[in-house]
């Protein structure tokens, strides 16, 4: 990543705090996160920004964390009009009416084990890595699992922060 400006970080540092609250609610639902992050601009680079994203997502609490899942369809069910979903799905796209079916399946059971949707980094992942994901990650504990749900949701906002302020 680099640490220099870029024309789209400008342009967020520079956005009125209203504007900017709404582009962050985009990357992560958390209100906590996105009020942390708007905190600290202006940014004075790309990593920064990424920087400050990872340590709100550290301090998050149960509920918030609840509340940032909240913000994220089940895979391979991207909400309608919600570009960012589908674009880092893109990997079910293609997927089977079998691995379909099999996801629909998988996700109801983790969200009946855990009480939320399965969360992941999907960018760049197939639909058979997504479906052995969820299979792998189902027998974890609660506890074990909501670490991992922190970290795969870390993964989603760097990628969405970068994207936001990417040069366009």
């Amino acid at each position: 990543m680099t640490t220099s400006s870029t024309p789209g970080l400008a342009r967020f540092n520079t956005l009125a705090a209203a504007e900017a609250a709404a582009a962050l609610h985009e990357v992560c639902a958390s209100a906590a996160w996105c009020g942390s992050v708007l905190a600290h601009r202006p940014y004075d680079g790309t990593e920064a920004l990424l920087l400050a994203g990872d340590a709100a997502m550290a301090e998050l609490s149960a509920q918030d964390l609840a509340e940032a899942m909240a913000g994220h369809p089940p895979i391979g069910r991207p909400e309608p009009g919600d570009p960012a979903s589908a674009r880092e799905q893109r990997g079910m796209a293609g997927a089977s009416e079998e691995l379909r079916a099999e996801m629909l399946e998988l996700n109801l059971a983790y969200q009946e084990r855990f009480g939320h949707v399965f969360l992941i980094c999907a960018t760049g992942a197939t639909g058979e890595q997504m479906r052995d994901a969820v299979k792998a990650r189902i027998g974890n504990s609660p506890e074990q699992e909501s670490e991992i749900v922190r970290i795969e949701l870390g993964k989603i906002n760097r990628i969405r922060l970068t994207r936001l302020v990417q040069d366009s």
